[in-house]
């Protein structure tokens, strides 16, 4: 059995397969999926796993280079907005690395998620809960 932390087989395997600059969204339970993009469904009911814990669990095992974020959520989801921003600092900090952080209009957010190698959809019910990661490279 698998040791490292993912034991989902095909969320594993999305994150061993990244190269530089490719690129996967976290989203809430709400965010539409294109057709053409692989989905991940983590969601068993609404808040589990939560966006935050699907974050933890993703960046365990990915290099994180920048990130795209929809502008809405300072607005329309502080706690979760400022949750994220203190995970990604601390992220940064252990990966060694700058982390870029993007923001856009939700709409242009939802047009970019159709370029994405995958999307993950957790469990979370609260507004404007997703993310784009960015591959980067650990050295």
């Amino acid at each position: 059995m698998k040791k490292t932390t993912i034991l989902n087989a095909q969320l594993s395997h999305c994150i061993a397969t990244l190269g530089h600059t490719d690129s996967i969204t976290i989203c809430d339970a709400g965010l539409p999926i294109p057709n053409n993009v692989e989905r991940i469904d983590l969601a068993l009911s609404p808040s589990i796993p939560s966006f935050l814990q699907t974050f933890d669990v993703v960046t365990t095992e990915m290099f994180v280079e920048r990130v795209v974020i929809a502008e809405e959520i300072k607005q329309k989801n502080p706690q979760i907005y400022t949750a994220l921003l203190e995970k990604l600092a601390q992220l940064s900090t252990q990966q060694g690395n700058n982390i870029v952080i993007e923001y856009v209009i939700h709409e242009e957010f939802k047009k970019l998620t159709q370029r994405n190698k995958a999307i993950v959809r957790s469990g979370e019910c609260s507004p404007y809960a997703n993310i784009i990661l960015y591959s980067g490279v650990p050295f």
